[in-house]
Parts: C-alpha cells; sequence; structure tokens
C-alpha cells in the first residue's frame, strides 16, 4: 500500500474511484459556470424588466406600488402622533404622487408622450376612482356580511384591491400613458 496514496489532499488519491473522480470533475466544471450562467441569466431577466412588454410593465407597477405603500407607512407612522387623519391625508397624497411620477418615468417610460401635470392629474384622479370603489366594497361587504371573520375580511380586502390593482394597470396604460 502506497501512504502517499492515501495521504494525497483532496478526491484524487489511488483509491479513488473512477465514476466519483468524473463526478467531482463535473462538478467542478459545473460550478465554474454558475457565475457566468447566473450573470447571464440576471442580464437577460433586467434587459426584460426594462422592456415595454406588457408583463415587465406589470412587474414594474407593482415595484413602484409596493415602494410607494412604503413611502405612505413612514409618513403615516411619522405623521400619527399629531394626527391620524391628517397622517392618513398627507401619506396618501405623497404616495400617490410618488407613485404617478414613477408610473411615468418606469412602469410606462413616458417622459417624453406625458408631462408631470398631466401624469399627477389623470393618475390622481384613477387612484381616488380606486379609492372610491375599494372603499365603497368594503362598505357592502361591512353591510352584507357583518359576521366574517378576520381572514376572511383580509381576503376580501386583498381581492377588491388586487382588482381595482388591474384595473388602474390597464386604465394607466391604455389611456394615460
Amino acid at each position: 500500500m502506497n501512504s502517499t496514496a492515501l495521504a494525497a489532499p483532496g478526491p484524487r488519491n489511488a483509491y479513488a474511484d473512477p465514476m466519483l473522480l468524473e463526478l467531482i470533475d463535473r462538478t467542478t466544471a459545473a460550478a465554474a459556470l454558475l457565475p457566468t450562467a447566473a450573470h447571464r441569466h440576471l442580464t437577460r431577466a433586467a434587459t426584460h424588466l426594462r422592456s415595454p412588454h406588457p408583463l415587465a410593465q406589470l412587474i414594474r407597477f407593482a415595484l413602484v406600488g409596493g415602494l410607494s405603500n412604503i413611502s405612505y407607512v413612514l409618513l403615516f407612522m411619522v405623521l400619527t402622533p399629531v394626527n391620524a387623519l391628517l397622517a392618513n391625508i398627507v401619506g396618501s397624497i405623497v404616495s400617490t404622487v410618488i407613485a404617478n411620477e414613477l408610473h411615468r418615468r418606469l412602469t410606462f417610460n413616458a417622459t417624453t408622450r406625458v408631462t408631470w401635470y398631466t401624469a399627477q392629474l389623470e393618475s390622481g384622479a384613477l387612484a381616488l376612482i380606486g379609492l372610491l370603489i375599494t372603499t365603497a366594497a368594503l362598505a357592502a361587504l361591512s353591510f352584507w356580511a357583518p359576521t366574517l371573520d378576520p381572514i376572511t375580511q383580509a381576503t376580501a380586502v386583498i381581492a377588491i384591491m388586487a382588482a381595482v390593482g388591474a384595473a388602474r394597470f390597464l386604465a394607466l396604460r391604455g389611456f394615460v400613458f
């Protein structure tokens, strides 16, 4: 028995199975390609996300909506000690203005087609209509099904908001931007 073969570092020694060595070689080669492949896929995804394709716009729409919701929550938390109603109004207005501008610039890439003022006016009107629809739907839900458990109510709220969001996306995409 060769003691240097047993003591050899790594998987390559005189007693290693050739199939195991082949598997290790292939795994190492695949791992070496992973950063390149991952980079290629991320580049392709980023390129698609910047495209005018409706799915890319929908993803950007959702991301902008999430960012504007975060701005609303932060403003609401800062202003609630002053007055909760004022915090809600200021948070709603500021987050809507932010969302409208981000939709104009990022979601629909419409900076050359739509002015800031037009985007705020038309998108703001759509946001107000959406708020009225969700408020009316929640009031109707509360009136016709007052005994719903909180999970069912939350599910209904999410469904209503998703439907209004989808309608707003289509209206912004088709008529505003």
